[in-house]
């Protein structure tokens, strides 16, 4: 008979565990650290190391729903991304290739999702530096150039021009649903997934889309010249009854090599002066990002710094912030702009009443003395008031209304319930319900107050200083 172990095992059984190996279970890697993308201007860049690296939003994304890729030892990605035709090549390289329990990430699959038709063989990817090195040049000279500008050249030396070329930088626009635009589009594609959050491709056969191009325009002493793409935004016209047009920027993105240097002002700056030659409706921005929003805002600023308008409107303000008391009846007049500035505002500059809101507390803070601490404090109330009118409206259509959050057994971030009094009136139960909730909505209310008086300066100080240079 078999010695048995404590727990029932034979000796037998025992010594067969020890000798039988588990395999280690494959964690993973994050795409984001074993992925590089490389965006160069030649052949000769391709494959070195020291290039330009782009910096993308997240590159997990891609990569199912945990951002792992499994099945690969030491897995290196580098993706070369052609500035010239935006074609891309990726160079995979690992030690091995092994299942280990949770497949093996097909690459080729996961970066065709992402770079679509234009990623090719190294072969084929090379060859584009010479079959299609003026492709943007043959494509966007059909277009209608909209604005040109210049600055100084030292900021871009990495172009490494050679003496006696003429520079000008230009603002395209074209029709999207033309075939070479569309397919260029295509292209660009990738780097609106990698660089901008949450985009989404556009449909390029819809003729209501426009497409915004920012080149450079390098011609030689012999009067031949080319383009470069450096960068883009595309706009769509909405239908706004009962007989006018509103445009909406969807996309605005400046090549990663360009950034900080002007060129997405110029972008906003000359779709805001097709909206106000085209006269449409309003111009509104589609879920801007944080630095889109602080940029707008700032570029919008500076021109209702300069609309006489509503200068009255905004000398009135400040004077009554700078009394001694103002009332909490006075904040509530004092919160937002009147009805006729706004409305004159889209009409002649086409910022639509959301963003004029938005500039309206800026326009303000330009107006007072920021050292006085009373007049500062009369400041922060006609903020609170207003943002506490926008989150708890008090009408007659809410009146006697609450929501009153309660605990749940369902792990919800949030369970709440509707409570009408009868008449208006509140129960003495609901009064000691609301106890609670109502401290914690001021404090909350607080926060949110205090953060939009920091981006009030911060956006404040910048128009200042854009003013004074």
């Amino acid at each position: 008979m078999a010695l048995k172990q404590k727990s029932g095992e034979t000796a037998g059984e025992a010594k067969k565990r020890r000798l039988v190996g588990f395999a280690k279970t494959d964690e993973g890697v994050e795409a984001n650290k074993c992925i590089k993308i490389f965006l160069v201007s030649s052949k000769d860049e391709v494959g070195a190391k020291d290039g330009f690296c782009i910096d993308p939003m997240d590159l997990n994304q891609f990569f199912g729903e945990d951002g792992k890729i499994y099945g690969y030892k030491d897995l290196m990605i580098s993706i070369w991304l052609s500035s010239v035709s935006f074609y891309a090549y990726a160079d995979i390289s690992y030690a091995s290739a092994v299942d280990g329990g949770k497949g093996i990430t097909d690459l080729k699959l996961a970066l065709q999702d992402i770079f679509g038709e234009a990623l090719l063989e190294k072969i084929d990817f090379l060859q584009t530096f010479s079959t299609d090195s003026h492709c943007v040049r043959s494509i966007i000279s059909a277009g209608t150039v909209l604005r040109c500008y210049s600055f100084n050249e030292d900021a871009e030396s990495s172009d490494n021009l050679s003496g006696g070329s003429f520079i000008e930088h230009q603002v395209v626009r074209m029709e999207l649903c033309s075939l070479p635009v569309g397919l260029l589009y295509s292209r660009l594609v990738p780097l609106t997934f990698l660089l901008i959050d949450g985009s989404s491709p556009i449909d390029v056969t819809d003729s209501k889309w426009d497409i915004y191009f920012v080149v450079k325009k390098i011609q030689s002493h012999t009067g031949d010249y080319d383009l470069r793409l450096l960068g883009f935004a595309t706009v769509y016209r909405f239908y706004h009854h009962p007989d006018s047009t509103r445009l909406r920027l969807s996309q605005i993105l400046v090549l990663p090599p360009y950034q900080g240097k002007g060129h997405g002002r110029r972008l906003l700056e000359t779709v805001n002066s097709v909206a106000i030659a085209e006269n449409v409706y309003d111009l509104t921005v589609e879920e801007p990002s944080e630095y889109l929003q602080y940029l707008r805002s700032c570029f919008d600023t500076l021109r209702l710094l300069d609309f006489e308008p509503i200068k009255p409107a905004i000398n009135s303000v400040a004077s009554s912030l700078r009394t001694d008391f103002v009332s909490k009846k006075s904040c509530k007049s004092l919160a937002g702009p009147p009805t006729h500035a706004i409305e004159i505002v889209r009409q002649k500059l086409k910022i639509n009443k959301i963003q004029f809101l938005r500039c309206w507390d800026i326009l303000i803070y330009l107006n007072l003395d920021s050292k006085d601490r009373k007049i500062m404090e009369n400041f922060k109330a006609s903020i609170s008031t207003r943002v506490q009118s926008d989150i708890f409206d008090k009408d007659t259509k809410s009146k006697g209304k609450h929501l009153i959050e309660v605990p749940n057994d369902y792990d919800h971030d949030m369970t709440f319930v509707l409570y009408c009094s009868q008449s208006g009136e509140e129960s003495d139960c609901l009064d000691g319900m609301l106890d609670g909730a109502q401290a914690d909505q001021k404090q909350q209310l607080n926060k949110l107050v205090d953060k939009q008086l920091e981006d009030i300066v911060e956006i404040a100080e910048k128009v200042s200083s854009l003013r004074s240079s």
